[in-house]
């Protein structure tokens, strides 16, 4: 929905609902502004993210093992996404029971030195922050939760265990090896590595995909978890409630550390596409935790075309719109299927994208996109990468999605222009300078900046508002014109 705000009122609205608490577990969205005659055009907010993928080192370090091109690899993305306008990345920091950063539970990842537990020769995450955050781009670490390793079938060897883990909370299925999500111990562990990660590295957010109890069609013969459901399954009518119940309690889990321990930490959820599937398959109740406040952001992978017979894109989209609750709703395109040749028509143009985005665009939940992911965009089969930066043409905003920690922005003030530059005070950290062709017409963001001027080059009128750590949003100044 298009933002309205008063002229007049757009201030006293804006700081009181910034100063409105978000202290509590549940947090809730912006409210939107008031709409009335006279009132500004705000674009809608939105999050511009690109999950970068290192399982099997596919996105990053693409097999480089030497420090000097990996750092040149990661910089390269960077600097192209900052040139798209893209202002996230879920970056997979933990893909098989392993880590990209020195931790007490997990060995260093295989795909960094081509050797599981040897470590590289510098810290490895705290680049990969400090690099992302120079361009003005948020970190989210993504983590799968329960997999440790797969396998073609049994006649490869899983790889040894980290010396921190008891083989009994472990399950090695004919082709996925995964921590048991019915013991109590597991849970315990996957809550003090998200604790270890959150509390040492300045991420923005912490991002779990879908990896929850695995899907017997791709995990092969299951070993019969009939003996835990024995043990654990007390007061539970059937077995797949007690499943549900299981990574409910991780979820909770989850949620309740990042609360305690870094309530700016903005925890995401990227369920499959198909909520019924999530639900009976992988045990998923996305929903439930939606409902309850234990997820910040809701990323559904959306990867099938509008009008796909099973899985349709626009289906889909209202489904999960309708389950949010109070959890952001950000959908994930499949950028990887455009352009190649196995996949249906509706991906070799790019027209498809256009439409997608109009859906997300227009449905009332949802507050942006994600693409699956980073080698794609960089490989740009049938110019889909240049679509997207078209699409991207003017900078995002991202919502506010967390709990508040910082306090509310102020207005900023003393807004000027002199000599084509616009100047302003601001003491509550980033600007972000809007212009409206003229005051009838939705504006664009021009920038987001740390800085406290802006070199202007089109005429019409501008307003800045602040934002603070948590991505809220002041109210604007008025309008100043410039000709």
């Amino acid at each position: 929905m298009k933002r309205k705000i008063f002229m007049l009122a757009c201030s006293i609205v804006l700081l009181w609902a910034s100063s409105c608490s978000k202290s509590s577990d549940v947090p809730s969205p912006e409210p939107e502004p008031p709409t009335g005659e006279g009132a500004l055009l705000f674009p809608k907010k939105e999050m511009r993210a690109v999950w970068m993928t290192t399982a099997w080192g596919l996105d990053w370090p693409l097999g480089d093992y030497t420090e000097a091109g990996q750092k040149q690899k990661y910089i390269q993305y960077l600097d192209k996404f900052k040139q798209m306008n893209i202002n996230a990345i879920f970056f997979q920091v933990r893909a098989m029971g392993d880590a990209y950063y020195n931790s007490a539970y997990e060995p260093w990842s295989a795909s960094l030195t081509g050797a599981r537990g040897n470590a590289p020769s510098y810290d490895v995450l705290k680049f990969l922050i400090d690099e992302a955050h120079a361009r003005g781009i948020e970190f989210h670490a993504w983590m799968n939760p329960y997999r440790i390793a797969t396998r073609a079938g049994t006649s490869t060897a899983y790889p040894a265990l980290h010396s921190s883990i008891n083989a009994s909370w472990v399950v090695s299925h004919e082709k996925i090896q995964i921590y048991n999500p019915a013991r109590p111990e597991v849970r315990e562990r996957i809550v003090n590595i998200v604790k270890e990660l959150i509390s040492t590295y300045p991420v923005d957010g912490l991002h779990l995909d879908d990896y929850f109890y695995p899907d017997p069609a791709s995990a092969g013969t299951m070993v019969s978890d009939q003996q835990d459901y024995e043990t654990y399954g007390t007061g539970f009518g059937t077995i797949q409630a007690w499943r549900r119940d299981n990574v409910d309690k991780a979820i909770q889990g989850i949620h309740q550390a990042v609360v305690a321990t870094r309530p700016e930490v903005v925890f995401s959820i990227s369920p499959a596409a198909n909520k019924d599937y999530n639900f009976n398959t992988l045990y998923a109740d996305l929903g439930k935790w939606c409902q309850q406040g234990w997820v910040d952001l809701l990323i559904p992978q959306l990867y099938q075309e509008i009008g796909n017979s099973s899985n349709n894109f626009q289906t889909n989209l209202s489904i999960w719109a309708q389950y949010n609750y109070s959890a952001a709703l950000v959908i994930g395109h499949g950028l990887y299927k455009f352009g190649d040749a196995s996949q249906p028509a509706a991906f070799q143009t790019t027209q498809e994208l256009d439409r997608q985005f109009n859906l997300t665009k227009l449905n009332k939940k949802a507050v942006g996109s994600a693409m699956y992911s980073a080698k794609y965009i960089l490989d740009n089969k049938i110019g889909i990468a240049d679509r997207l930066s078209v699409l991207y043409e003017n900078p995002g905003v991202i919502p506010f999605m967390g709990r508040q920690v910082a306090a509310a922005p102020a207005v900023p003030g003393s807004s000027s222009i002199t000599s084509a530059t616009l100047r302003w005070t601001n003491t509550s950290g980033r600007s972000v300078v809007y212009r409206f062709s003229d005051l009838k017409a939705e504006g664009q963001v021009v920038a987001v900046t740390n800085a406290n001027s802006l070199l202007l080059n089109q005429p019409g009128f501008y307003v800045i508002t602040a934002l603070n750590v948590d991505n809220q949003e002041s109210g604007a100044t008025v309008p100043i014109e410039f000709k």
